[in-house]
């Protein structure tokens, strides 16, 4: 870290200036995908789940329920909403009837695309704005960011080195 770099960091006027600059970026961000929630008739924790199905190839209600921060009951009536969307697919265990393994639909797969597709392009207009040398820094920012993200179970999960721009 250079000297310059600490000072700015330390210095509460630079950092309260830093904390705002984020704040707004964050609340164009949240804006934009409240409003592409409420198009799409989805709410945040039906997004989470159909994000941590992604993430597995089939689940239980209740390995759902622990990924999502929700009671089994209370997840069992957010599947029953997927599900009668198509958006998600459940089946009965053969050997428990009382068990229902889950999978993304073909059409919970399209629903995530578009969303990924539209949040990629909000943070894209914001960026294309920034000048070339300040793009490339935001792009190496993400990717380093991405690289290092870490799911839940604790698997590294590495992103393609691919610009951003």
């Amino acid at each position: 870290m250079t000297a310059e770099s600490s000072v700015s960091v330390e210095n509460p006027r630079e950092l309260s200036n830093r904390i705002a600059m984020g704040r707004a970026i964050w609340r164009e961000f949240v804006v934009g995908f409240a409003s592409q929630l409420a198009e799409l008739r989805l709410g945040f924790t039906q997004l989470a789940a159909l994000y941590a199905l992604a993430e597995s190839a089939t689940t239980t209600i209740g390995d759902l329920a622990d990924m999502i921060g929700r009671s089994p009951s209370a997840t069992s009536r957010l599947v029953h909403g997927l599900v009668r969307r198509g958006l998600v697919a459940a089946r009965r265990d053969i050997e428990d009837r009382r068990m229902r393994s889950l999978e993304l639909s073909g059409e919970g797969r399209a629903m995530l695309a578009l969303v990924d597709r539209a949040r990629a392009d909000q943070f894209i207009s914001v960026v294309r704005v920034l000048p070339p040398s300040e793009r490339t820094l935001v792009a190496m920012a993400v990717t380093a960011l991405a690289n290092r993200a870490i799911s839940r179970r604790g698997k590294l999960r590495r992103v393609p080195d691919e610009p951003l721009f």
